[in-house]
């Protein structure tokens, strides 16, 4: 006697209903908890939002090049206003100085107070004004990468003022004569550091320029990325539940299947 077999093709039609939407509920919910599309989903999409990912972290790291740059400028506009007002002071004494009616005294004191202050400018360009240890006023000059790609770079600048002390040290107001030197180099040397001021406060306001379109460049690069490799959240959401119901229908049905073909061998007994 032959021997057939029977297939229960509903609850093996159910079962593979089942299974697809068993898969793809665990694949939304994979989505949801991520919020973003995974190289399965969108192969090319990922590879275009890694590299954008890394262009934007590469510029928000120059970013931080450019924002520490602004800093070490700031932190030598500052010195350099200090030995200007160290400067006019002296200035002041050597004008003091050829004051006729001083006492030879008075002519000393005068003498030692801008002597000191002389000190004090050398001291300042020649040791006292750094940035993470890096002296600014004795001829600063560094690149700086201010871009996430080779070749976006700026000469962080400043000018050297080394000669300036030295001349300002080596001054007097002693005498009359060496006052009136004295008045002469104080004059030409408020100018030099003017000079460097303003130099500095030039490339300051580019890498603020910079330092703003990095952000923006940020920002937009970001915007970008987000809308390659983000889910679209309602979407999803709305898939998951649609998904979820198929497979708690899909559960059903194959127990209404699996329980025809039970009746049917009760039948047969």
């Amino acid at each position: 006697m032959a021997v057939g077999s029977v297939n229960n093709t509903s609850a093996f039609t159910a079962y593979s209903n089942y299974a697809s939407s068993t898969t793809k509920l665990g694949q939304s919910m994979n989505r949801l908890s991520t919020g973003q599309k995974n190289s399965m989903d969108d192969g090319a999409g990922v590879g275009i939002s890694e590299r954008m990912r890394a262009q934007a972290r590469g510029t928000a790291m120059a970013r931080q090049n450019v924002e520490n740059s602004i800093s070490a400028l700031q932190t030598a506009d500052s010195w350099m206003q200090r030995i200007n007002d160290i400067m006019s002071r002296m200035s002041e004494l050597s004008i003091e100085a050829q004051d006729g009616t001083m006492a030879t005294q008075d002519l000393t004191n005068i003498n030692a107070e801008f002597e000191a202050l002389g000190d004090e400018v050398a001291t300042i360009v020649t040791g006292r004004a750094k940035f993470n240890g890096t002296n600014l006023l004795n001829g600063l000059s560094a690149t700086t990468q201010v871009g996430a790609d080779n070749g976006q770079t700026v000469l962080l600048k400043v000018d050297d003022l080394s000669s300036i002390a030295s001349e300002i040290t080596a001054l007097s107001v002693a005498g009359a004569t060496q006052a009136g030197t004295a008045m002469t180099k104080l004059a030409s040397g408020i100018d030099e550091v003017a000079k460097a001021r303003a130099s500095a406060g030039g490339l300051q306001s580019r890498l603020d320029n910079t330092r703003a379109g990095l952000l923006t460049y940020e920002d937009n690069i970001r915007a970008a990325e987000s809308k390659i490799r983000d889910i679209d959240m309602a979407r999803e959401s709305s898939e998951m539940m649609k998904q979820n119901i198929l497979s708690q229908v899909g559960t059903s049905i194959l127990a209404q299947a699996n329980q025809q073909t039970q009746s049917v061998l009760k039948l047969v007994g």
